[in-house]
């Protein structure tokens, strides 16, 4: 790598949307003939880093040089003018058009004033022959594999005399063998002089391309790094913004050492998931949940904990696994069935997918019971006010009256009304997905509270949350999850913060 002087140095970018700190004065270098991977949390500011780069957003102050030159793109396409290109997550290009079509969209060559069909599917092969690509490009892309129309994608680009590449989150929904291929082809571009910016979840897979790292939290800039440099536990511990040392090995605080010793409920296995999978979604997974059992997930940003639990409740189907419910195979293929069987979910996003703000509190706490129901058995007003007054009461849900709107709620009560809405339904399993996030420290130790008091009744609860000791205070196990996958499962005296980082690590 050189380092003399970076293709591209952005200084001190500030970026703020109203009421959000986005970026505070974060820098970034990228050089040639290098990969550069930009790790960070949720929030931690990579997306909006790259569109202030690639000229989406305009920063509030700070600036960018490209090879020395102040810059200040005002769009995409303006950024494009100046070398540098982005292909993202979702390939966007035209599945139904040919792959040379593909490649050369908006600049065929022509030829009496016509597209010259021989020199344009001639150019393209050439330019994918520089990925040792050899494909049929007269055929529509859609014929292709995901991987395939990755690498047209980035041959679009490379027509283009990029000097930068932006490669967003690439491998996503790419299998091992096809993960393997396109870092062949990043390697080549790499060695070949091109600057590469690479933006993924996965941690292993950092370590197999990235030549330097660059991590952010809370759009702060933690540090840059060179990869051989920075161990996986130093890059965990960078990302959720800690010092090693600060990662205790006590497995039990006296909150849950007091929650340990009172009686459960045991209700025995009531749901158990066997070989249960989803291509480009999570690999095949193992897991048992016993009543009163607390089974928290934990694992940073991508690792599959969502990915899981949609598939737990059906949002997302299955290609392959089955699920148990009390020992009895049940096809679980939609959130309807999902209910149907007894499990609840709390989506991680509460504002788009969990509290109906304009609707009243009452309304909300009745919704998953009265569609669980069906439209001709229509709860009367009164059993609805009965519900909804008994849980608002029993949850403490702080509001003069359950025809209050739910817009009108702190963040933390709005969580409990989500709690509510799945308790008023009576689940054998209730699926948590970041119950605690976005909310304040007393409402957060509430909500632990209420999880705990649940499990003791003989739920079973899959509690999901990005804070380790959170997710050691409320469960009873842990599972570790890392790039997709279901890595090991803690309990007793390795479920510690430690315990959680090493096993992520060292992927055991």
């Amino acid at each position: 790598m050189s380092e003399t002087t970076p293709i591209i140095e952005m200084r001190k970018i500030k970026k703020v949307f109203p009421g959000v700190m986005a970026l505070s004065d974060v820098d970034f270098r990228l050089f040639r003939n290098e990969v550069h991977a930009i790790m960070g949390q949720n929030g931690a500011g990579k997306s909006t880093l790259i569109k202030v780069l690639t000229g989406v957003y305009e920063q509030d102050s700070g600036e960018i040089f490209l090879e020395g030159k102040s810059i200040r793109p005002d769009s995409p396409l303006a950024a494009q003018k100046l070398g540098i290109h982005t292909v993202y997550q979702e390939v966007n290009l035209c599945l139904n058009l040919s792959v040379a079509e593909n490649i050369f969209i908006g600049k065929e060559p022509m030829k009496f004033g016509k597209i010259d069909w021989k020199a344009m599917n001639r150019k393209s092969e050439e330019v994918l022959a520089r990925l040792n690509i050899d494909i049929d490009v007269t055929k529509t892309l859609s014929y292709y594999s995901i991987a395939i129309q990755q690498m047209v994608a980035i041959a679009r680009v490379l027509d283009s005399s990029a000097k930068v590449l932006i490669l967003d989150e690439p491998t996503s929904s790419l299998d091992e063998g096809e993960v393997e291929q396109l870092f062949k082809v990043i390697k080549k571009l790499r060695d070949d002089g091109l600057a590469i910016l690479f933006i993924t979840h996965f941690l292993d897979q950092t370590y197999q391309i990235a030549d330097r790292i660059t991590v952010l939290k809370n759009g702060e800039f933690i540090g840059e790094y060179k990869t051989e440099a920075l161990p996986k536990l130093e890059l965990i511990a960078r990302m959720l913004g800690k010092e090693l040392s600060e990662f205790h090995s006590t497995t039990h605080d006296e909150e849950k050492k007091k929650a340990s010793a009172q009686a459960v409920t045991d209700t025995g296995t009531l749901m158990s998931a066997r070989n249960l999978g989803r291509q480009g979604s999570i690999a095949p997974f193992n897991l048992n949940l016993e009543g009163g059992d607390v089974l928290g997930l934990a694992g940073l940003l991508g690792s599959g904990r969502t990915e899981m639990a949609k598939l737990l409740f059906g949002i997302d189907g299955a290609d392959q696994g089955d699920i148990f419910i009390k020992g009895r195979k049940t096809a679980i293929n939609s959130p309807r069935n999902a209910m149907m069987a007894g499990i609840g979910f709390c989506s991680e996003d509460r504002k788009n997918e969990g509290i109906f703000a304009e609707l009243t509190i009452r309304e909300n706490i009745i919704l998953a019971l009265q569609t669980r129901q069906g439209v001709l058995r229509f709860l009367s007003m009164k059993k609805q006010q009965e519900i909804a007054d008994q849980l608002i009461g029993s949850l403490g849900i702080k509001t003069p009256s359950g025809e209050n709107t739910a817009s009108q709620l702190s963040g933390g009560n709005q969580q409990k009304v989500m709690l509510a809405r799945w308790l008023a339904t009576d689940p054998m399993i209730l699926i948590l997905d970041e119950p605690t996030r976005g909310i304040d420290v007393g409402a957060k130790r509430e909500i632990m509270e209420l999880i705990l008091d649940l499990s003791k009744k003989g739920l079973g609860v899959l509690f999901i949350s990005s804070e380790f000791d959170e997710v050691i205070r409320c469960s009873t196990r842990v599972a570790v999850l890392k790039d997709k996958a279901k890595i090991a499962e803690l309990s007793g005296e390795e479920m510690t913060e430690s315990g959680i980082m090493h096993t992520i690590a060292g992927g055991k």
